[in-house]
């Protein structure tokens, strides 16, 4: 079976997240898992309300979140990253879909975020592969009595 995942890019610090686009793209197509749908968002601060409408879609089995969130002279960085992490991760749980968080920062600088683009790219469309397919062998296993190893 193949997961299909959707993406939610921030355009926000593009330089960046088109890099993470392209690197999770191709580490999907690696996976054998398919990216039906690219939703292109202003910012990270956005990206719920994209995950919010992916999440509804039947052929959607995951989402995946990119963005970089740079560290600033305030702490706007860590407002906009916490509050969409947790959105996201109720979001997840709203709708029993993993939600894979690609996002980088907050804290980080433009150089760090550079480095760290493409590793935080693979890791979270891993993560959205392998929390799908892990959900799906759980619905079809049944309790015999002994440990259930769901990997």
């Amino acid at each position: 079976m193949s997961v299909k995942i959707g993406l939610v890019v921030s355009e926000f610090n593009y330089d960046i997240t088109k890099i993470m686009e392209e690197k999770a793209l191709s580490h999907a197509i690696f996976l054998n898992a398919e990216v039906p749908i690219v939703f292109k968002v202003p910012g990270v601060f956005d990206s719920p309300f994209a995950v919010s409408k992916l999440l509804k879609l039947d052929y959607i089995d995951a989402v995946v979140v990119l963005g970089a969130v740079i560290q600033g002279e305030t702490k706007h960085d860590e407002l906009v990253a916490n509050q969409a992490a947790r959105v996201l991760l109720d979001l997840s749980q709203k709708y029993e879909k993993p939600v894979a968080l690609g996002i980088i920062g907050p804290g980080a600088s433009r150089m760090q975020a550079m480095e760290r683009a493409e590793e935080y790219s693979r890791r979270a469309v891993e993560a959205a592969v392998k929390l799908s397919l892990r959900s799906i062998k759980l619905s079809s296993l049944k309790y015999e009595g002994k440990v259930l190893k769901i990997e």
